[in-house]
This record gives C-alpha cells, sequence and structure tokens, in this order.
C-alpha cells in the first residue's frame, strides 16, 4: 500500500535521458513494457528497452512478465524498484538527518504529531513566502503544483477534492516514523493552502491509503 519511492542516481552514466525512463517509470502506477514507455516518451522501443536494462542492472528497476494474450515469448513488464537502497549517499545523508530529528521529535515531544504539523508548516511558509494570495480554487492547483515540484507526483481527479501523491521523495523515513513524517506533509500542504489563499480550506491527509499512494483532500469554503 501506498506511493513508490523516489530513487535519485548521480553517477556520470545516469544521462537526462535515462533520468526520465526513470521518472517516467517511477509516475507509472503499474508495470510499464518498453514500447509502451517509448511511445509515452517519444524514444526508439530499442532506445527505451536499453535505459530500463541498465535501469534493472543498477537496482532502479525491476522486470517482470506481461501475461502473453497470443501465441509468443511473453512481453517483459518493468517496475521502478520499491525496496532497493538509495543510491545517492548525498541523498542517504539527508534521509539519516531528517530520520535522527523524527526520531527526537517522536521521542521527546508530549504531542509528536502536533509539533511535526508544526515544523510542516515553517516548511510550508518558506515555499510561499514570495508567492502572492489568490483565490481558494487556484490555490488548491498551485499547492497540487508545489506537491509535483517537492516529487509526490500527484494525480487530481476531475471534479474531485481528492488528491493521490502516487511518489514520496521520504517514503524510506515515512515507513520508520509515519506519524511524525506524514504530519509534517500535512503541515506543508495546510499551510502552503492558507498562504496561497484557501483560508478556512480542512485539509486531511491519508497516508497509505490507497495501493498506489496517500491521499489528500481539500474541503474548499462556500464561495
Amino acid at each position: 500500500m501506498g506511493p513508490a519511492p523516489l530513487r535519485h542516481d548521480s553517477t556520470e552514466s545516469m544521462t537526462s535521458a535515462r533520468a526520465r525512463v526513470l521518472e517516467a517509470l517511477q509516475e507509472a502506477v503499474e508495470p510499464v513494457t518498453a514500447a509502451e514507455l517509448a511511445t509515452h516518451l517519444g524514444l526508439h522501443p530499442n532506445t527505451a528497452r536499453e535505459h530500463l536494462d541498465a535501469l534493472v542492472d543498477r537496482g532502479l528497476a525491476t522486470p517482470g512478465r506481461v501475461r502473453a494474450r497470443r501465441r509468443g515469448r511473453p512481453a517483459t513488464s518493468y517496475t521502478a524498484s520499491v525496496d532497493m537502497r538509495e543510491p545517492d549517499a548525498r541523498v542517504r545523508g539527508y534521509a539519516t538527518l531528517a530520520l535522527v530529528l523524527a526520531e527526537q521529535i517522536a521521542a521527546s515531544s508530549p504531542n509528536a504529531v502536533a509539533d511535526a504539523i508544526d515544523a510542516g508548516r515553517i516548511w510550508g511558509r518558506i515555499l510561499t513566502e514570495d508567492m502572492p494570495a489568490t483565490t481558494p480554487v487556484r490555490a488548491r492547483r498551485q499547492t497540487v503544483a508545489m506537491l509535483r515540484d517537492i516529487g509526490f507526483n500527484p494525480a487530481v481527479a476531475p471534479h474531485d477534492s481528492r488528491v493521490v501523491l502516487r511518489s514520496c521523495p521520504f517514503l524510506d523515513l515515512a515507513r520508520q516514523q509515519s506519524p511524525v513524517v506524514c504530519s509534517v506533509h500535512l503541515g506543508i500542504i495546510t499551510e502552503v493552502m492558507s498562504a496561497l489563499g484557501g483560508g478556512g480550506t480542512q485539509v486531511q491527509l491519508l497516508p497509505f491509503a490507497e495501493p498506489h499512494g496517500c491521499v489528500v483532500t481539500f474541503a474548499l469554503p462556500a464561495a
């Protein structure tokens, strides 16, 4: 249950084209074939397959098999790896620092969830310090765009107040300290919505609520 992790690779062999393939793989809700990914990214199928095989060699992707609908060899499908260790040492270092802070809040605070939300609100104020307030509807759109920029890969259902966060750049940390980490995320979203003009908006975050993501709900004020 829940979103997929984001993995980063800072090695020289991770070209921009291969990074695009990895990002598309991380955003995919279901396993994809090289042909499907090639169509999505405008690549030749052989080029897409070459990048995918290289990601498999790195442990960043996992191959599988698509059930054949007709005779012949079944196609190979690919998914972004979930359980591997983050390959970028710098990212691991930041994650370790974040984990230490989260565990300290959990151990020392009489109300860890409330303190984590407050910390998230500080983060949200930093993100919006140069952004003017707007209407509640636009505030929601800008909040979703902010979540996309951070790496949550939000999926917005038309005419719905729900947003599914299909990726999480902090997933490894959230698995160890979900109450604190997810409360920080709630604080970020709440503060950004408020700062951008969504005053009176009630925001809820339901961690790991769906097989492929966490759910954010917005209750916009009446017009």
